[in-house]
């Protein structure tokens, strides 16, 4: 039976008996002290074990890799700049590998585009941009979006855009060629009650046999609550929308906190916030309670989950490895985390996540396990 208790931190721990995973040390990838103004890190892992960091820092975009495990990180390589960048709550670059492709998506606060950018060596030279966003004039003003790879090469980018009445609605676009070119947009989900929650990421992902899927916090009702939906045709159409969980959170605004979610052993495993409280569930509905706190990522590995959320922003850092492990603190002081792992399950599997303030501003990296 699953005990749970409460830490003085004020995080629920899920407790089955065995240790936590050891963690390998903190390695800091950049600080503002090299490039003013960093925020918002994102991590991808390729197939071959490189890891792969961006963030946004004022205008420009970087990018940062880690050929040795996590070890050491080569100096953040500028991949490219957008008038007003959109960064902060948990807006900033998005980045995917695509075979031997690395692609790098951001918005534009000034022009509403979702633009994208690519590399092929590595992370050292990058291409770009190229739009994905298609509508005139540009309709993803509120920078927030999601972008994901699928184990056969193609990658798919969703977005909240106001294109339909000024309101925001979920959007997206694939590409079939590692990032060189994107498909026409697609409305993926327009919400009956006007717009879908105004100020919540979206997420994406593919499992294994290819089927896509979408994930958005919802605004039905004054019900700000998650909804997924999937495509079985690469994102050409989409099922109807389900709720996730049992409860609902009524709430007049919107908590700028959108989770995540992950496809492993043949099923969909959801992070995401209610009130103070984290809760995973299954793309089925029922719903587990995680931890008093905010801002979940998860990745997933043939063997399972992992799953880092915050204690608070600015506050502790937890995850939770597969197996029924004990969560542990992997942090203290840390916003705006992330976790990532291969598609194929080979190679590290690793959490970033910004720390410090003004001119102490770091972004970090630790391998939560390989």
């Amino acid at each position: 039976m699953l005990l749970m208790k409460y830490v003085a931190a004020g995080t629920l721990l899920m407790c089955f008996g065995s240790a936590a995973t050891r963690a390998a040390d903190m390695v800091s990838i950049a600080s503002a002290r090299s490039v003013p103004n960093l925020r918002q890190p994102q991590a991808a892992v390729g197939d071959d074990g490189a890891i792969f960091v961006t963030f946004g820092a004022d205008n420009a975009i970087y990018c940062s890799t880690s050929t040795d495990g996590d070890e050491s990180y080569s100096d953040p390589v500028r991949v490219g700049t957008v008038n007003r960048l959109a960064l902060g709550m948990r807006r900033g670059p998005r980045i995917a590998v695509s075979g031997d492709a690395v692609v790098i998506a951001a918005v534009s606060h000034e022009d509403g585009t979702v633009l994208s950018w690519r590399s092929t060596d590595q992370g050292r030279t990058w291409n770009g941009p190229t739009p994905i966003s298609d509508a005139s004039p540009g309709s993803a003003n509120e920078g927030l979006h999601a972008l994901a790879a699928a184990s056969d090469g193609r990658l798919y980018c969703v977005w909240l855009d106001h294109r339909l009445d000024r309101k925001n609605q979920i959007f997206g676009a694939a590409s079939a060629d590692g990032g060189k070119t994107w498909s026409e947009n697609r409305l993926i989900y327009k919400s009956p009650s006007g717009n879908v929650c105004e100020c919540c990421h979206p997420a994406v992902t593919f499992d294994r046999s290819g089927k896509l899927h979408v994930m958005w916090r919802n605004s039905l009702n004054g019900f700000r609550d998650m909804y997924v939906a999937s495509s079985s045709d690469g994102g050409k159409t989409f099922g109807e929308a389900s709720k996730l969980g049992l409860g609902s959170w009524k709430l007049d605004a919107c908590p700028m906190d959108g989770g995540y979610f992950a496809a492993h052993q043949g099923k969909l495993t959801t992070v995401w916030r209610r009130e103070l409280q984290i809760f995973r569930a299954e793309s089925s509905g029922e719903e587990q309670l995680l931890a008093i706190g905010e801002q979940p990522w998860i990745a997933a590995t043939p063997e399972g989950a992992w799953i880092v959320w915050l204690s608070k922003r600015g506050g502790d850092l937890w995850l939770a490895p597969p197996g029924g492990e004990r969560p542990i603190r992997f942090a203290s002081g840390a916003t705006d985390p992330a976790v990532a792992a291969a598609a194929d399950g080979e190679g590290p599997v690793v959490a970033v996540w910004e720390t410090g303030r003004g001119r102490d501003t770091t972004i970090m990296a630790r391998v939560a396990g390989d």
